[in-house]
C-alpha cells in the first residue's frame, strides 16, 4: 500500500479522494475492490485499525451481499461501488440490480440466543458493528450506504 508519508506536509483537511467501480457479479472481483478502498483510507491516514478491520470486513460484507443475495450472481448484472473519503469521514455505496430488503427487518442481533444458528444476517451486523452509521434505499438499483467517521 501506498504510504501517508506521500502527503507529510499537505493539508489533508482539505483532500477528497472519491472512486467509482463497476464490477461484475463475481466474487473473485471483492478482495482488489477492497484494497483500494483501504488505501485510499490509508492514504488519509485512518488508523490501523479502521484500515486493516472495519473497512475490509464491512466492505467485504456488502460486495458479498450485493453479488450473492442482490444479484444472485447473475454474471450478466453489476455491482457498483461509490467511495468518497476525506480527512474526517469515509461513504461507501455498494449498489447493486436486486429488488431490494427491508434493513430493519433483517439487521439482526448475531450474538442474541435465538439468532446464533441462524445462517443469514451476519452481514449486516458485522457492517452495523464497524460501521458509523448504515442505510439502505432504492436509486436505480438497491444501495447499501456505509459511512464511518475517521477515528485516531
Amino acid at each position: 500500500m501506498t504510504s501517508p508519508d506521500r502527503f507529510r506536509g499537505l493539508p489533508l483537511g482539505s483532500l477528497h479522494l472519491a472512486l467509482e467501480l463497476e464490477i461484475p457479479s463475481d466474487i473473485r472481483y471483492i478482495e482488489r475492490v477492497v484494497e483500494m478502498v483501504a488505501r485510499q483510507c490509508e492514504q488519509l491516514a485512518y488508523s490501523t485499525r479502521q484500515v486493516s478491520l472495519n473497512v475490509p470486513v464491512a466492505l467485504t460484507e456488502a460486495l458479498s451481499n450485493a453479488i450473492l443475495r442482490g444479484n444472485r450472481e447473475h454474471i450478466a448484472k453489476r455491482v457498483q461501488v461509490r467511495c468518497d473519503v476525506n480527512r474526517e469521514r469515509l461513504v461507501l455505496e455498494v449498489v447493486d440490480e436486486g429488488t431490494g430488503f427491508d434493513l430493519a427487518e433483517c439487521l439482526v442481533d448475531a450474538t442474541s440466543p435465538e439468532n446464533l444458528v441462524r445462517e443469514d444476517g451476519r452481514g449486516l451486523f458485522l457492517m452495523a458493528q464497524l460501521m458509523d452509521r448504515v442505510e439502505r434505499f432504492a436509486n436505480h438499483g438497491n444501495v447499501v450506504r456505509l459511512t464511518m467517521r475517521r477515528h485516531d
